[in-house]
């Protein structure tokens, strides 16, 4: 006689959250079809094996399906990394981080940083001077760092609005910031290929979103067009901000 207790419950909620967070990854990164591909696989493999009971095929599949976890693995790196990253900065991740460091003198120290970031990018978004600023979280930026030129300086409002100034050599590429130091300026950034970003971006906005998807960074753009100010957080636009928004946005998701 089959027992079916609360563990087979548990057992089975956690199956499904399992894969619905597995089909929400592959729906963001445009994987669909294959989280599709890979379920109908399944399913023809337990029913091959368990249900027909076909030696044979079944120990092909079984060496296809041992094989195929490793090959995954390999091809969705980045989903998987990107997931991880996630989690890690999930606001309750934070919370417990909070438990061991001394808060108020870290907030403090944190929000001294972000305004000069602040100001620097409204004093640069009413002259149109384009600027891109990534800030990197959990997820280390070593490999965006070596693409462009080190600093390694304290933040300060006018050496960032120097970088950009149009006729600096380093205003084209990205801006790195890495804890409380700006690291690197005329970074190259991933370009996000996504046709939902609307067509009146350019690409610094496009490198701030590319940037957003590939890691668990915030991504500061002023458009030298509008002189507008946007930020790419987890593959997503915040659009036309205030110093007062661009602030509470920095202080929301930099300050554990």
């Amino acid at each position: 006689m089959f027992d079916f207790g609360i563990k087979d419950v548990i057992d089975i909620v956690c199956v499904a959250l399992m894969l619905y967070y597995i089909y929400r990854l592959m729906k963001e990164s445009r994987s669909l079809n294959v989280f599709i591909g890979i379920m109908v696989f399944i399913l023809i493999w337990l029913f091959v094996s368990q249900i027909l009971e076909m030696r044979l095929l079944g120990s092909i599949m079984d060496k296809l399906v041992s094989v195929g976890v490793i090959a995954l693995i390999v091809i969705f790196q980045s989903e998987i990394r990107k997931f991880l990253y996630d989690l890690g900065g999930h606001h309750r991740m934070k919370g417990f981080i909070r438990l061991f460091t001394s808060g108020d003198k870290k907030n403090r120290a944190d929000r001294e940083s972000i305004m000069p970031v602040v100001m620097a990018c409204m004093n640069m978004g009413r002259a149109k001077v384009g600027a891109l600023i990534v800030i990197e979280r959990i997820s280390p930026l070593d490999s965006i760092v070596e693409t462009g030129d080190t600093i390694d300086a304290n933040i300060n409002q006018r050496l960032i609005e120097n970088i950009f100034f149009k006729n600096s050599p380093l205003h084209d590429g990205a801006m790195v910031i890495s804890k409380k130091r700006i690291r690197a300026a005329g970074c190259i950034l991933p370009v996000s290929h996504s046709i939902d970003i609307p067509k009146e971006l350019g690409l610094r906005h496009r490198a701030a979103l590319g940037m957003s998807q590939d890691s668990d960074a915030v991504s500061i753009v002023v458009s030298e067009e509008t002189g507008s100010i946007s930020v790419a957080i987890k593959g997503q636009f915040q659009l036309r901000l205030s110093a007062e928004e661009l602030e509470s946005i920095l202080t929301r998701e930099l300050i554990l």
